[in-house]
């Protein structure tokens, strides 16, 4: 039997996206620390990307599986997306809680693998449950809530090693070791995302599908996992044309958030802080390690900047949309522009003007707010509501290819062919990134504002 949905109170909103608290947590402190981590364990600049191709390729590979299977699960006492959320939480706990333990290159690779994929089964269900709860009226706020939370995530996990060392933690190691600060950081990191993801487990209720009856004998009717990965592939070629136009924008956006997170430390230690990351044996080793990891530190904090007013863009969105219908478009064009400001900035700058660092990434955060709500916004009154976890994990397949792109080669590849190879002129490319991203809303179908 059809029903309407109700409209839902903030604290209900709130709680059914309190999860993403956690999953923001995990992303923050392997977007901040893992170039960090990887360096520290021998990795050069350019072999960062490679170490980071992780990330989108199991995002690409989990997220539509997680997506069609989640649409296509329904328990009385675990509801739909909530037995996806439990389990990812519990994989992607673990894999923070050992990710400091790396003792070699292999290692810490192979951990982001299963850290990113756990990561991906919680995520993705999450915003299918906006979608699933939300009339479509409430959906902008939703999201926005979405990003707020997000943002206070981000700010929080990506101060974490600045907070651990000023209570005491050991910000220095010796040569190929981790420091402390990052052992209590992603330790903390690992019981936030346990504990927030049992937050919206227990406080949320799922609704049972529409047609229960066709539902379950459509289930009955899979023919086994060949049959199933057949249905996803027909869901892929047959998306909305909205989820295209909407795919190249997310591109150029992820592309460049990409590039911040692979390259932002060994970029800014070296621009803004001239502490780049020094080699073993290295004449006065000892005083220039402890150099680069207080400016790694400092580079982290900076860039938790970037969660604080994603966080601070949010609240602004959450009071005007649940009043107002705004212009989603043009929001999302504004945002971007801003953020490939704040990359551009970065060249600016040096250590007498490192304080301006936050004011960048200040920008950078804006941009990060509209990503993170304004396509899901667009995209979710554009696709068949029972399917909605399918297309929500097909439409991240736009985020997570660029970021492939990008780990193969290619911002060394335009690094290389655009400014000779300088580290910090990666910053730049993810600003340009960021305006292209911008220029490709044109091709959106106006109907979607």
């Amino acid at each position: 039997m059809l029903h309407s949905k109700k409209h839902l109170s903030f604290w209900e909103i709130w709680n059914m996206s309190f999860g993403f608290l956690g999953i923001q947590f995990g992303f923050a402190l392997q977007g901040g620390n893992m170039s960090r981590i990887f360096q520290t364990l021998g990795a050069s600049p350019e072999e960062l990307p490679g170490l980071w191709i992780a990330a989108p390729l199991t995002g690409l590979l989990v997220q539509p599986i997680i997506g069609y299977y989640s649409d296509r699960t329904w328990s009385p006492r675990w509801g739909r997306r909530r037995p996806y959320f439990l389990i990812g939480a519990i994989l992607s706990s673990a894999a923070l809680f050992i990710m400091p333990y790396s003792s070699a290159l292999w290692m810490a690779a192979g951990l982001l693998w299963i850290l990113d994929a756990s990561i991906n089964i919680s995520m993705e269900p999450f915003r299918a449950l906006v979608a699933d709860k939300l009339p479509e009226d409430q959906r902008n706020f939703g999201f926005v809530v979405q990003t707020l939370i997000i943002g206070i995530g981000t700010w929080i996990a990506s101060n974490l090693p600045w907070l651990v060392t000023q209570l005491g933690a050991e910000n220095e190691a010796p040569a190929g070791e981790i420091p402390d600060s990052v052992f209590y950081s992603f330790a903390i990191g690992a019981l936030v995302f346990l504990a927030t993801i049992a937050v919206t487990v227990w406080k949320t209720e799922e609704d049972p599908p529409e047609d229960l009856e066709r539902f379950e004998r459509e289930k009955k009717e899979s023919r086994g996992f060949i049959s199933d990965l057949s249905a996803i592939f027909r869901s892929i070629i047959s998306m909305p044309k909205v989820m295209v136009q909407l795919g190249v924008v997310q591109f150029f956006s992820w592309f460049a958030f990409f590039t911040m997170w692979s390259f932002a430390t060994p970029a800014l230690t070296e621009l803004v802080f001239d502490s780049p990351n020094p080699a073993p044996g290295a004449p006065n080793f000892e005083i220039a390690n402890a150099a680069f990891n207080e400016a790694a530190n400092s580079v982290s904090s900076a860039m938790g900047i970037y969660g604080l007013s994603s966080m601070a863009f949010a609240l602004i969105l959450a009071f005007y949309t649940s009043r107002f219908q705004i212009n989603r478009r043009a929001v999302h064009a504004v945002s971007l522009l801003l953020g490939g400001m704040g990359f551009a900035w970065m060249l600016l700058l040096n250590p007498e003007s490192a304080s301006n660092l936050r004011w960048c990434f200040a920008l950078v955060g804006i941009a990060w707010g509209s990503i993170l709500s304004m396509p899901y916004a667009m995209l979710s009154n554009s696709v068949p509501k029972d399917q909605m976890g399918i297309y929500m994990g097909i439409f991240n397949m736009f985020i997570v290819i660029p970021q492939i792109l990008a780990a193969l080669g290619g911002i060394n590849v335009l690094n290389d062919w655009l400014f000779d190879g300088d580290v910090a002129f990666t910053m730049l490319i993810a600003g340009i990134s960021c305006c292209f991203a911008a220029l490709a809303l044109v091709l959106v179908n106006r109907s979607v504002n």
